[in-house]
């Protein structure tokens, strides 16, 4: 039996939390201060202009980096979020000096309501996924709990514009990216564009339209059409939420350009095939990227941007199965299957054979039938601790959440194991 060792996730290396470095400068004008999700500062005569705080224990650090890089005290005259996610907001009480304008997109104050109404469901989900972002239990209770939602914010619904220190700043709505109130920060006069997490996390990589940790779904359509615009911009500074700038209008557009027509093939070959009538799994399993759109490694597979785009269409009945229409599982005759196939052992057996074969998922699921009736049924455990190390091996450490789960669904496998 292969034995796979854990390992921290070496595609999201580069956003880890590492306090004693100090803030950058980007340009002669705006300044980055690296962590989960960076932190950005624009100072001015008039008041400096806040963009993302870190979370709620990187706030503070956040303005030292500032303060010191500057040579001064920190005037905050403005804050804009470009997202409603804790590693941008956490730090909003660090900045919030008396008189500050926080400026969000209008979903704002209902997805941080949603995310502290829904915490006590994601918060154990998202565990098994990013574990690695939040080695430590405040890390994640900080996620979910701890952070202190920003007051007195100017909502706006579409764009939002503003003069500071003879700078124009256009806040543009773009509620197709990682949040449904997902803002960009336009420099009309810089040709400067902060786009956050839009892209997703890791860019380069395939935007993440349904996070397995789980949170509302984001439009593949309305991406695309949001793609459209901010390229119509053209920007020649490209800000992300946790990578290095992207510098130069041609490398901008080259940048953007490759990740839209990605998403935009998965769209039409999808599309393509619901019209053809082919079933999801089977369009999940033969759609790919040609080698010219190949992203970086990322937090999803082709396969799962072809499932937002699915179920974005369709919702969630496939129309495929009557049972599907009532509260009834297919585990609830679980048991009796176990017990006609002529118990336990012949289920294992069968997904030994699966394992074989190369096919862990087809392995997997006669598992699961056994380990829902006898869940600590050692042959059991240990063919799905094959399955989920043969599928760790066949992910190669490409897919963030995919690997995130498996690392955890081994874990708790060996621990029933005592290993």
């Amino acid at each position: 039996m292969t034995r796979y060792s854990t390992q921290h996730h070496p595609v999201i290396r580069s956003i880890a939390w590492e306090p004693e470095k100090p803030a950058e400068w980007l340009n002669d004008q705006i300044l980055m201060s690296r962590s989960t999700s960076n932190a950005y500062l624009i100072p001015g005569d008039e008041g400096d202009l806040v963009i993302n705080t870190g979370t709620p224990y990187q706030g503070e650090r956040h303005r030292e980096r500032f303060e010191q890089l500057l040579g001064r005290p920190l005037k905050v005259s403005k804050i804009l979020f470009t997202q409603s996610h804790p590693d941008h907001i956490g730090g909003w009480a660090s900045f919030a000096d008396p008189g500050v304008e926080t400026i969000v997109q209008r979903e704002f104050p209902r997805i941080c309501q949603e995310r502290k109404m829904m915490a006590r469901y994601f918060q154990p989900r998202g565990a098994k996924i990013l574990f690695t972002m939040m080695p430590r239990k405040e890390h994640s209770d900080a996620w979910h709990h701890g952070t202190r939602d920003p007051e007195g914010l100017t909502l706006f619904a579409d764009s939002h514009a503003f003069l500071l220190g003879g700078r124009r700043v256009e806040a543009l709505s773009i509620p197709s990216g990682e949040t449904l109130d997902s803002l960009a920060v336009w420099l009309p006069g810089e040709r400067t564009l902060f786009i956050g997490n839009w892209m997703g996390a890791i860019h380069g990589a395939l935007p993440n339209f349904y996070t397995a940790r789980g949170d509302r779904d984001r439009s593949v359509p309305g991406w695309l059409g949001e793609a459209d615009m901010l390229m119509s911009l053209r920007p020649t500074l490209l800000i992300t939420g946790h990578d290095d700038p992207v510098r130069g209008e041609a490398e901008v557009q080259a940048y953007l350009g490759k990740v839209r027509d990605a998403v935009r093939l998965i769209h039409d070959e999808t599309v393509k095939g619901m019209n053809e009538h082919k079933d999801l799994w089977t369009l999940m399993g033969e759609i790919r990227l040609p080698a010219h759109l190949a992203p970086k490694p990322g937090r999803c597979p082709v396969s799962w941007v072809v499932r937002a785009v699915w179920e974005e269409y369709t919702g969630w009945f496939r129309a495929e199965s009557t049972t599907e229409l009532y509260p009834v599982p297919p585990a609830t005759i679980w048991p009796d299957l176990v017990r006609l196939s002529g118990g336990p052992d012949a289920l294992v057996a069968a997904a030994r054979q699966r394992l074989e074969a190369g096919k862990p998922v087809e392995a997997l699921h006669f598992v699961e039938i056994v380990l829902a009736c006898e869940p600590t049924h050692r042959q059991g455990r240990e063919a799905e601790l094959a399955a989920l190390e043969m599928l760790v091996e066949a992910n190669g450490g490409l897919t963030f959440d995919e690997l995130g789960w498996l690392e955890t669904a081994i874990g708790q496998c060996r621990q029933v194991l005592g290993d």
